[in-house]
């Protein structure tokens, strides 16, 4: 089962991806750990995605769906994968069903986590991380016992930048212009289903099972 998730920033669509790859017994793949992965190991690959990043610019579609392609090669992925964060844009999509199509292979699913922007907006204004340990927390879904304070070292509970109201549109308008283009691609194919992200996260993990079947 070939998965692909597709949503906003903030959607929810890697806890989606992380409880679907632990029911179907298939792998998480996020573009970052497959990065991070390379890196560390210094593969060829990892090299010249670092040689981007090093310089403070984004790693090219190319090299991007190269390091997808030989993570989903691996033995691991043979049942199928998850695939949150990747592709990002038009030209990763079609550079990726071009490399599935010459492994005999496609898309199974695009799952489509819909919010709506103010959702989202809300939603990650909520958001609280502390400084000394990093674990999260919501002032409304998932509250510390004491306010701004972290259960499990006492220290500070701060809103980061990222998650700010302003930082958060400025991301969504990204998404719009870049990802949500995505959704046509997927439809076209016959392959996009979309569930609503609103709902309780349980609930949406529920509506998932539903369409990808037991």
């Amino acid at each position: 089962m070939k998965i692909i998730m597709l949503g906003a920033p903030g959607a929810g669509k890697g806890t989606q991806a992380k409880q679907i790859a632990a029911k179907y017994e298939i792998p998480h793949i996020s573009t970052g750990d497959i990065f991070r992965a390379n890196i560390k190991e210094g593969t060829e690959l990892g090299k010249k995605a670092k040689a981007f990043m090093d310089k403070g610019e984004l790693v090219p579609d190319e090299l991007t769906c190269d390091l997808v392609v030989d993570r989903i090669s691996k033995p691991d992925a043979a049942k199928g994968y998850v695939l949150d964060g990747f592709p990002r844009t038009i030209p990763q999509a079609e550079a990726l069903t071009k490399a599935l199509e010459a492994r005999g292979e496609k898309i199974d699913y695009a799952i489509n986590v819909e919010v709506p922007d103010e959702n989202i907006v809300h939603r990650m204004g909520g958001r609280r991380a502390c400084i000394g340990c990093g674990a999260t927390y919501h002032v409304e879904f998932n509250a510390p016992k004491v306010e701004d304070v972290c259960d499990t070292c006492g220290g500070e509970l701060v809103l980061r930048d990222d998650d700010k109201p302003e930082t958060v549109q400025k991301r969504l308008s990204v998404y719009h212009a870049q990802t949500q283009p995505l959704i046509d691609y997927y439809k076209k194919a016959n392959v996009l289903v979309e569930v609503d992200g609103t709902q309780d996260i349980n609930v949406v993990f529920q509506d998932i099972v539903k369409i990808l079947g037991a």
